[in-house]
């Protein structure tokens, strides 16, 4: 018995076997939830009925990636919104796969589920070198439950972006700057915010006092977004063709301060009941932390918040009839949270991880959009790190949030499977 223990746990502590479960069960979740689930629910209005079959994973920012795939790049500058605004390595690898003889739907579909798998891998294996095998362990959990992880399986590019962001800041910080150039080459020819990584790189350069290879592999991680920027010049004449064009979607940038204090005032005049309950609880949560160290007690407080949750507010899947519990809590949580996670585990998780973060944040804070910005801040890997390794000191809290994340995972999946906007 103990030696078939001891395997067991030899097996689980393998730097792919625990990742690899995480990421099996979790894209289960999904699955379950888009294909059995999601029919059998009322459509909301304005939805569409899922189909059993790949389309499931197939709405909003996937149909600009077909267009690309199937007609290539289009822009004018007329304020319109054209598929340029969407960057070429996704198209890219799904056509190269097609060759194969798979349709574009189930060829972007496995590329951005396998990619979802390697970033998890890799994660594991950065946090592991640091931190030890819990910590990693609990950041591998944080990316795969988390509710935006829905685009890791559905035909969006946040799989390869946390592959190659992961990997370019896992190199960086082992010194491995040839690596490191690579992967972030590959990071900005997949999304805007790789270029992110070129300052954090040039920072920790100069405060770590690297040599001249660190430095130059620095600003490398810039010829992937170089690549596409001299496409859009021979094309149509326009080196920031894909800038240009976000007017399509966006009429001002900056920090959309008026946008985030709507949303603070409709999660506080939507429902004052469920606001001032969250606040309570929030401040008994803090004053008798020591007191739930009693599993009982702990198991009674999660009990209530979830009964809470399911009884004043509605499940995600039902969000245009009642916006306040649903996307405004959900994304201050996660932006604002997550800077301030971001900002007090700055001295414990790598210092390369930690600036990024930092950058990341300052682009998508302004965008002049509160749209999306929760999707964006799940791409910055710094906060799993940080969030996997305070989940390591409360692990009971680890389960209980992880439970409400595969929750909220599962309300996603059939909120997309419904054709609904999620992020």
């Amino acid at each position: 018995m103990t030696q078939s223990k001891t395997k067991f746990k030899y097996i689980l502590d393998n730097g792919l076997v625990f990742p690899t479960i995480m990421w099996l069960f979790s894209r289960l979740l999904i699955i379950v939830a888009m294909l059995l689930i999601a029919p059998s629910l009322p459509i909301p209005e304005n939805a569409q009925p899922p189909t059993f079959g790949w389309d499931v994973f197939y709405a909003w920012d996937s149909v600009w990636y077909h267009r690309i795939v199937v007609v290539g790049y289009e822009f004018i500058n007329d304020g319109k919104q054209y598929s340029v605004a969407f960057f070429p390595l996704l198209p890219l690898l799904t056509r190269i796969i097609m060759y194969f003889g798979l349709p574009f739907k189930i060829a972007a579909t496995l590329l951005n589920n396998f990619a979802f798998l390697g970033a998890l891998i890799i994660l594991y294996s950065w946090v592991k070198e640091n931190y030890g095998r819990s910590a990693a362990r609990w950041s591998t959990v944080v990316l795969a439950w988390f509710p935006y992880s829905l685009y890791g399986t559905v035909i969006y590019t946040e799989g390869l972006f946390l592959l190659f962001s992961t990997a370019a800041l896992r190199a960086f910080d082992k010194k491995h700057h040839t690596s490191a150039a690579i992967w972030g080459i590959l990071s900005t020819a997949t999304r805007i915010t790789g270029v992110m990584l070129i300052p954090a790189f040039l920072f920790v350069s100069w405060k770590q006092g690297r040599n001249l290879k660190a430095y130059l592999a620095s600003f490398a991680v810039g010829i992937g977004a170089f690549l596409y920027s001299l496409y859009c010049l021979i094309k149509f004449g326009d080196a920031l063709a894909f800038v240009h064009v976000q007017k399509g979607w966006r009429d001002s940038t900056g920090f959309a301060a008026e946008g985030w204090w709507n949303m603070l005032m409709q999660i506080i005049l939507g429902s004052p009941l469920l606001f001032g309950l969250i606040v309570i609880s929030g401040f008994l949560l803090w004053r008798f932390r020591q007191q739930l160290a009693d599993i009982k007690l702990r198991s009674l407080f999660y009990f209530l918040w979830l009964l809470l949750w399911f009884s004043i507010g509605e499940p995600l899947w039902l969000a245009d009839s009642n916006p306040f519990i649903t996307i405004p809590l959900i994304k201050i949580v996660i932006i604002f949270g997550g800077l301030y996670l971001l900002w007090y585990s700055r001295a414990k998780i790598p210092l390369v991880a930690t600036v990024y973060g930092f950058f990341s944040y300052a682009l998508i804070l302004n965008t002049g959009l509160t749209l999306s910005v929760e999707r964006y801040a799940y791409g910055i890997v710094s906060l799993s790190v940080a969030l996997g390794l305070l989940l390591k000191r409360y692990p009971a809290w680890g389960y209980a949030i992880t439970g409400f994340s595969a929750i909220l995972l599962a309300s996603l999946a059939v909120q997309f499977s419904h054709n609904q906007w999620v992020a």
